[in-house]
C-alpha cells in the first residue's frame, strides 16, 4: 500500500465522474446519493489499497471490530461529501442544513484589515466552509497541490468558471509566497491543508491516533513568514444533509526562533494533530486520507 498520497491517483475515471455529474445535475442530489451506494461497494471490493487504508485508520478510532460494512460506510461518506462539492461549487446551499460555530473570527479578521491562514484537514468538507463564507461576503482562497485531482478540479471549473480565482497552486520559490502575502495583506483569508505532506517533503513528526505520523511543515513556515494569525477550520458532515462548521483560534502568530526552529515547529504540529485526533474520534467516518498515513516512507 502506498505511503504517499501523491501516488494515489484519481480512481473511477472521467466517464464515471461524468455520469455522476449528469445524475446530480439532472435528477438531483437524492437520486445521485442512491447511485453512490454501489459505487462505494465498487471501490471497496475492487481497490485493495483503499480497503486496507480505511481499515487501518478505522481500527484506531472505532471501539469495536472493523469489517467490510464499516469500510463501506467510510468510503460512502467520502463519496457523499464529494458529491456535495458539485452543489457547493455553484454556491447552492439549499440542499443542506449548515450550522456554524466561531464565525465571529471572520468578523475579527475583517475589522483588523489583515488576513489570516485557515488550517484545514481532510476531515469532512472544506467546500461547505468556502460556500458558506462566500454567501456571507467572505471569500476564502485555497492553497494546495491540485495536480493530483485534475478531473474533479476540471469538473468544478465547468460548474463554476470562477473557481480558479480561489485556488492557489503551491509552488517553490518567492513568487508563490509573494502571491499569498499579497492576499493576506489586503485582508484575504487563505486556507491550506495541515494533514498531508506536500511534494516538497518538508515534514514534522507527531503523535496521532496511537502512532507516529508525518505532518507538513509548510503551513507553519508560511505563517511565520507572513506574521499573520492562524485559525483551525473544520466542516464535519452528518447524514443526510447537515454540515457542522467550526472556526477556532490556533495561534496569533507563528514564531520559529532560529535557535530552536525544529522544536517550535514540533509544538505547533503536535497541537494541530491533537485537535484533529479529537475530531476524528468524534466523527470517525469523516476523515478521508485513503493511504497509509502512518507509513515512515513519506
Amino acid at each position: 500500500m502506498s505511503g504517499r498520497w501523491q501516488e494515489v491517483g484519481e480512481k473511477g475515471g472521467a466517464t464515471g465522474l461524468a455520469i455522476l455529474v449528469f445524475v446530480a445535475t439532472g435528477l438531483g442530489r437524492r437520486m445521485a446519493r442512491w447511485l453512490l451506494v454501489p459505487i462505494a461497494w465498487w471501490f471497496v471490493l475492487l481497490h485493495a489499497d483503499v480497503r486496507r487504508a480505511s481499515a487501518g485508520y478505522l481500527r484506531r478510532v472505532l471501539p469495536g471490530p472493523v469489517g467490510i460494512r464499516e469500510i463501506h460506510r467510510h468510503v460512502r461518506t467520502f463519496a457523499r461529501v464529494a458529491l456535495d462539492r458539485l452543489f457547493l461549487a455553484r454556491g447552492d446551499l439549499r440542499p443542506f442544513r449548515i450550522t456554524s460555530e466561531g464565525e465571529e473570527h471572520f468578523e475579527r479578521i475583517r475589522v483588523a484589515g489583515r488576513g489570516a491562514i485557515l488550517l484545514l484537514s481532510h476531515l469532512g468538507s472544506y467546500d461547505a466552509m468556502r460556500a458558506w463564507s462566500a454567501v456571507r461576503g467572505t471569500r476564502v482562497s485555497a492553497i494546495g497541490d491540485f495536480r493530483n485531482a485534475r478531473m474533479i478540479t476540471e469538473t468544478l471549473r465547468r460548474i463554476n468558471p470562477e473557481v480558479d480565482q480561489d485556488l492557489i497552486q503551491i509552488e517553490e520559490g518567492a513568487p508563490f509566497v509573494l502571491a499569498v502575502e499579497d492576499r493576506v495583506s489586503r485582508g484575504g483569508i487563505v486556507a491550506t491543508m495541515g494533514d498531508r505532506v506536500g511534494s516538497d517533503g518538508k515534514q514534522v513528526g507527531a503523535d496521532f491516533l496511537g502512532g507516529r505520523a508525518s505532518f507538513p511543515a509548510g503551513p507553519y513556515l508560511l505563517a511565520a513568514v507572513l506574521h499573520c494569525p492562524v485559525y483551525l477550520a473544520f466542516g464535519i458532515y452528518r447524514e443526510p444533509d447537515r454540515y457542522e462548521l467550526c472556526i477556532e483560534p490556533f495561534a496569533d502568530r507563528i514564531e520559529l526562533p532560529r535557535g530552536d526552529r525544529e522544536g517550535a515547529l514540533a509544538v505547533h504540529v503536535q497541537a494541530y494533530a491533537r485537535r484533529l485526533e479529537e475530531l476524528c474520534r468524534a466523527a470517525p467516518y469523516n476523515w478521508f486520507n485513503f493511504y497509509d498515513f502512518w507509513s515512515s516512507q513519506r
